[in-house]
């Protein structure tokens, strides 16, 4: 793909144009959905950004960047399918699949074996790596439900894109919290009895 036009003019009346060419308001569910997928995607990318410049051993910087980049492709073939309607699908188009899902849940079993359990909840923060995964995590939730109301808005939309966001915001929390202890980042917990 050759991008060679930055600006359209189609977005100063508030709509917007999906892959295929069909003109919708900027405030469809669908729009909200990958519009937020967006979002996190450049979360990620400032998470790999503090990372390898945290000073953290070069096999720690390079599993964390190395996870994260392929998280941010997901992301990107994400947000691709949901700015494209389903008859509009190419052949050989890459979608999120279950093997996405499970490469997650291996990533989760893995990393969360280094980690104490938890006796806590974690408040977001400590140091930059895991306070950006901490927000990645809390905008793939948002992500999940818009994903949601764009199911209830399109009906057959939500297939496998809906639990790769809820293992992904999971995976968040685990590598955010593996980074935290790997980086040297503190973690605080919350405190319950606190005024």
């Amino acid at each position: 793909m050759r991008i060679t036009k930055v600006y359209t003019k189609i977005g100063d009346g508030g709509t917007t144009r999906l892959v295929g060419g069909r003109e919708v308001s900027k405030g469809e569910a669908r729009i909200e959905a990958y519009g937020t997928v967006d979002e996190l995607n450049a979360i990620v990318g400032l998470a790999r950004t503090f990372s390898d410049r945290s000073g953290g051993k070069s096999d720690v910087v390079e599993r964390i960047d190395s996870l994260l980049a392929h998280v941010q492709n997901d992301l990107f073939n994400l947000g691709a399918d949901l700015a494209t309607l389903p008859g509009d699908r190419w052949e050989g188009m890459r979608l999120v699949t279950t093997k996405d899902v499970e490469r997650l849940e291996q990533w989760i079993d893995t990393l969360n074996e280094d980690l104490a359990p938890l006796t806590e909840f974690i408040l977001p923060g400590g140091g930059p790596v895991g306070a950006f995964l901490h927000q990645a995590r809390t905008v793939c939730r948002r992500g999940e439900r818009m994903l949601v109301h764009l199911g209830d808005a399109e009906a057959g939309t939500i297939t496998i894109t809906l639990p790769y966001l809820n293992r992904l915001s999971d995976f968040f929390f685990v590598l955010g919290r593996w980074a935290a202890a790997q980086l040297g980042e503190p973690e605080f917990l919350w405190d319950r009895s606190r005024d």
